[in-house]
């Protein structure tokens, strides 16, 4: 199940690119890492929701945050962006 979305939000991520700016282009790249990550370590967990994954990833942001990752601004950014992307695939 996870997998699935995975592929559905990096396929969101892919065409983000035909039309996206460049601040969203990098939301979407960056988001690219922390999804693959917390989709691979919950796999190994056995936890295989759309809830579990979301807050993998904002916990995984949330740490790049605290050490310094990224600007306020970005912050805002990649957060909605991910927000963005989750409502995109619970459609």
């Amino acid at each position: 199940m996870l997998a699935e979305f995975e592929t559905r939000i990096l396929a969101h991520i892919d065409e983000m690119v035909e039309h996206a700016n460049d601040d969203e282009l990098f939301a979407g790249g960056y988001l690219r890492g922390h999804l693959t990550l917390a989709v691979a370590e919950l796999e190994q967990e056995g936890a295989n929701t759309l809830a579990h994954l979301n807050q993998r990833v904002e916990e995984s942001v949330h740490k790049a945050i605290k050490a310094g990752e990224l600007t306020p601004p970005d912050q805002v950014l990649v957060l909605a962006t991910w927000q963005k992307l989750l409502s995109e695939v619970t459609e």
